[in-house]
């Protein structure tokens, strides 16, 4: 119901041509399964509570089963793990309410998936997840061929498990363009033919997307079927070719009765470092899709962060319902102009009234300007050097109680593959965007510096860019080994581009690269993901069109990189705006031959995909936190 391209005067239509022929179909063609969110329930009762009656009373025939999702449909692997655990609270007294029951099984939304979030849909209740099979088969070449069709388990990354069944994108899509008029009945039957075998129990999910597709459009792409009417009833015809070819069409809870069966029940882990939050669909669909690209996600993202930490903070002021309703991912794609100026107008609203203050700006340092190219740095917890020719990039980070420096920069020339032939540089920004020259902090930096009572030293630069001046401070702390970086672009324009900043860049020497590992949290229990020996690229381009492929939802603010003897903690202060990480990791080897590794994690603020539209939620300039310490 909240379908982001579509306004809400459109509603009652929508009701009309899509969700009473869902319930016609069920009736006819049943049982199937329907998710629906918590919120899109109450949007009916509220225009039209006959469809509240007839749905509840489906249920009762079995006609239908009901597939949960929580109150709305937000990305889990973005949020805080308490956020999820009300969403789903409020989700299932939703349903009790209206519906009169509790469902078993869970629909992950936009199958955004991680091991994480298996304890949360434990603890709410539910017996098993319905997840796509594509993309996290992608990179588990090890299943078997059985393993698709048949239930499993998920395993979480504190060893918790629940039942899981599969979605198929391929099946999907099949329905779809049945459904459109762009293939015909015959090729949709062979399709699923092939999906059969003789005396196996196998189990097929024929359809797990939008049912606001069929007999309406939402008008989110030019590219869009026309609408000509009768998709419903050419479901209805797929269906029962299906039944005539010999399958049998069952509840979903029912496939849960074929874990016992060979190859079934497998205790799988969907993830893994390469594809840490496995999505629906094709690759353009990835984490950064509701993190950093829509209107304004990233702000947007951050002011729901601050009205997190405040409720958090005050429970007894808190709404934890209209919490979950900003955070749903509909606002996040290809929202309206006028939806986006409601949603704005209400987000803001909603943190003046519970939002906690963001940190405040440190004072400018007034001491003489820095004349040398090379700065260094040295307190009781750490060393550093700063090069101020490279917008103050570190040349090296060296952590008391490390045995050698753990992060820096790597010259051209290190490593002998063409494809590292650069200079690799530790804290700085680039930013690209499409048909211009790069834009990055890599220039001179009119630096200050200072050292505060606790001894902490300060260092202030300020560099010139084509876009505007970028503002960098940073704090080598005296008391703990760390560093932080308070950044502000005071840039008059944020249209289509990427914006990565940090690039923490491992230097190999510090590191058993055999034994590394990576943990964070992606919204629910921390995870570990070995790296050893793994090519990772988070941040490669899909396509001219979308800039990333994976990434890190960090949503506890901070990811750890360890061998085990030297550590490393990246931290995002979320309420100023929630990062997406993203890694590189790589084997490598040296110029002179011998065996290396080239890791960089880098901090995401902005990235491209079709769902990017340049508007302001906060005009002005934007600012980021975040620091490196020894953990």
């Amino acid at each position: 119901m909240a379908f982001s391209s579509i306004e809400e005067e459109r509603r009652d239509a929508m009701i009309a041509n899509c969700y009473w022929p869902l319930l016609k179909l069920a009736a006819a063609h049943g049982p199937l399964g329907m998710e629906i969110s918590g919120y899109t329930l109450e949007e009916i009762s509220a225009r039209d509570p006959a469809w509240i009656e007839a749905a509840r009373a489906a249920i009762a025939r079995g006609e239908i089963e009901l597939i949960g999702s929580g109150y709305s449909q937000m990305i889990g692997p973005l949020v805080p793990a308490r956020v999820t655990r009300e969403n789903l609270r409020l989700g299932l007294e939703v349903y009790q309410r209206l519906l009169g029951m509790r469902p078993r099984l869970a629909l992950v939304n936009e199958q955004a998936y991680a091991g994480g979030l298996v304890g949360l849909y434990a603890d709410a209740g539910f017996d098993a997840l319905i997840m796509d099979f594509d993309n996290p088969a992608s990179q588990h070449p090890e299943w078997h061929g059985e393993t698709a069709f048949l239930p499993q388990y998920a395993v979480g990354p504190d060893g918790r498990r629940i039942a899981l069944l599969w979605s198929n994108t391929a099946a999907f899509q099949q329905l779809q363009r049945l459904a459109h008029g762009d293939t015909g009945l015959d090729v949709y039957r062979d399709f699923v033919r092939g999906k059969a075998r003789a005396q196996s129990a196998r189990a097929l999910c024929l359809y797990a997307s939008d049912a606001e597709i069929f007999d309406f459009r939402p008008g989110r792409f030019k590219t869009e079927e026309k609408l000509s009417g009768g998709e419903w009833d050419r479901l209805a015809a797929a269906f029962a070719a299906v039944r005539e070819d010999g399958a049998a069409f069952v509840a979903p809870s029912r496939v849960l009765d074929i874990l016992d069966r060979p190859g079934a029940g497998q205790a799988l882990v969907l993830e893994s470092a390469a594809c840490p939050v496995p999505v629906k669909k094709q690759r353009k669909y990835n984490l950064a899709r509701w993190a950093v690209t829509g209107r304004d996600n990233l702000a947007v993202n951050a002011a729901c962060e601050r009205i997190y930490r405040g409720m958090a903070a005050d429970e007894s002021k808190a709404d934890w319902k209209e919490l979950c309703y900003l955070w749903a991912s509909d606002f996040r794609t290809h929202l309206t102009g006028k939806r986006w100026t409601g949603f704005a107008e209400r987000l803001k609203a909603a943190d003046a009234r519970w939002g906690i203050a963001a940190a405040g700006k440190p004072a400018p340092l007034s001491t003489p300007a820095v004349a040398d190219r090379h700065i260094d740095i040295k307190t009781a917890t750490l060393s550093a050097r700063l090069d101020r020719r490279r917008g103050l990039a570190l040349s090296s980070l060296h952590f008391s109680g490390h045995a050698r420096p753990v992060l820096g920069g790597l010259p051209h020339g290190f490593f002998g593959d063409i494809a590292l032939q650069a200079d690799w540089y530790t804290g700085d920004c680039v930013w690209e965007a499409p048909g211009e020259h790069k834009t990055t902090d890599l220039d001179w930096a009119d630096t200050r510096i200072a050292e505060n009572a606790a001894g902490d030293v300060l260092v202030e630069g300020h560099i010139q860019t084509p876009r505007g001046t970028i503002e960098k401070r940073m704090r080598f702390c005296g008391g703990s080994p760390r560093v932080e970086f308070d950044l502000l672009f005071n840039w008059s324009s944020w249209d289509k581009g990427v914006l990565r900043l940090g690039h923490f860049t491992l230097l190999p020497d510090a590191f058993d690269f055999k034994r590394l590992w990576l943990s964070t949290n992606n919204g629910g229990a921390a995870e570990r993901f070995a790296l050893a020996g793994q090519t990772i690229d988070h941040g490669a381009p899909v396509s001219f069109l979308v800039s990333s492929s994976f990434g890190l939802g960090m949503t506890e603010g901070w990811a750890e990189i360890s061998d085990g003897r030297a550590a490393l903690r990246v931290e995002v202060d979320r309420c100023c705006a929630p990062l997406l990480g993203l890694l590189t990791h790589r084997p490598a080897r040296r110029a002179d031959g011998t065996e290396s590794l080239f890791c960089q994690l880098q901090l995401s603020a902005l990235e491209l995909d079709d769902t990017r539209k340049p508007a302001d939620f906060m005009p002005g300039s934007r600012r980021f936190r975040f620091c490196v310490s020894a953990a």
